[in-house]
């Protein structure tokens, strides 16, 4: 007998998204009011229909297992970052290789320190180096790991040792996911092919619109070389051929000093607090009102950005914004914008904070 087939099995049931499924649905309905306080129970009811259609459609073990452990690494990041929704986070990046004894360490410790005093919490690689330091700086009071299995160098630091915030994956792209999913700004210290990849990684989402914008800070010491070399690049071969936009360079911003970057990130959030699409509405979140002579300068100044015949215009909370109650009390700016022009977009954030 075939390892999945089963005696007396009955026939597969087609199984849809929509509620046409008949008894499973009700079997589903059952489930959840058995288990009790199931929050959203319309996205776990495909949750579950999914894992079913998986068990259907795969015949092949191998891409249920990493269905069910992607899964399960998701559910558990959740559950670790969710406590600590309303707190601003900072993701730092750099070499698991830098030692104690190097400027860039004291570096990441005097950012982490500065960022906890500031009221931030820190989220690193849960490693040593770069990662290491950043954690010393802000404690462990104030730090979160989301490390990664491999057969070297990532050892969760002293730090995090027994830390309710650490998190070991085995699949990088959900930790990928909770470095910036989870981040309020990220900085970039230098650092082997992982930091590379991670700083283009938050580029390339933030150049295509899959991560709200957000400070993204390379930072060096004062004479270090490392980011140059890279910008020589970007200009010189890719922004010369077109490959990338000018306005590309205004997603992420140079620094030299920890204390300049905490600074940055406490003006981004000056006024500016979310934003959400709602339709083909982009609502901007701000804690203090525009007043609609800004407004004015704004839509000048940015109709670049704009639909052709949009507006940007002061508004309360939008129709659809009603299952974010928490938020009613912010003024909103809403802006027809294009969904294209998110180095601009990262420009208006800016210029609402200036005001």
């Amino acid at each position: 007998m075939p390892e999945n087939s089963c005696k007396g099995s009955s026939k597969p049931v087609a199984l849809h998204f929509t509620r046409t499924n008949g008894p499973v649905d009700d079997a589903i309905d059952k489930l959840m009011a058995q288990v009790g306080d199931v929050a959203h129970p319309d996205i776990v009811r495909e949750i579950i229909l999914a894992g079913l259609k998986a068990g259907q459609e795969n015949g092949g073990r191998a891409d249920l297992k990493l269905m069910n452990a992607s899964m399960k690494e998701m559910r558990f990041t959740a559950k670790v970052f969710g406590p600590y929704r309303e707190v601003r986070k900072v993701t730092v990046f750099g070499s698991a290789r830098t030692r104690p004894d190097a400027p860039l360490y004291q570096m990441a410790t005097d950012l982490g320190k500065k960022l906890a005093d500031a009221g931030f919490m820190v989220i690193t690689g849960g490693g040593p180096g770069i990662m290491q330091a950043a954690n010393e700086g802000a404690g462990p009071e104030n730090s979160f790991g989301v490390n990664i299995r491999l057969p070297f160098e990532q050892k969760p630091n002293p730090v995090l040792v027994g830390n309710p915030r650490y998190i070991s994956y085995k699949y990088f792209f959900n930790r990928k996911v909770a470095f910036l999913k989870e981040a309020d700004a990220v900085v970039l210290f230098p650092g082997g092919f992982g930091t590379l990849d991670e700083t283009m990684e938050s580029i390339t989402l933030l150049q295509t619109g899959k991560l709200y914008p957000l400070p993204v800070f390379l930072i060096d010491e004062p004479q270090g070389t490392y980011w140059d070399r890279l910008f020589n690049f970007l200009e010189n071969e890719l922004s010369r051929h077109g490959y990338i936009s000018p306005d590309d360079f205004g997603l992420f911003e140079r620094v030299n000093r920890s204390g300049d970057a905490v600074a940055r990130i406490h003006h981004f959030y000056s006024r500016y607090h979310s934003l959400r699409y709602v339709g083909d509405k982009l609502a901007i979140r701000m804690s203090t009102p525009l007043d609609p002579e800004q407004v004015g300068r704004l839509k000048k100044a940015f109709a670049d950005i704009l639909i052709p015949g949009g507006d940007m215009y002061l508004s309360g909370p939008l129709a659809d914004e009603i299952n974010e109650p928490e938020l009613a009390h912010l003024s909103r700016l809403v802006v027809d914008f294009n969904k294209r022009d998110f180095g601009r977009l990262r420009k208006l954030v800016d210029a609402v904070n200036d005001f």
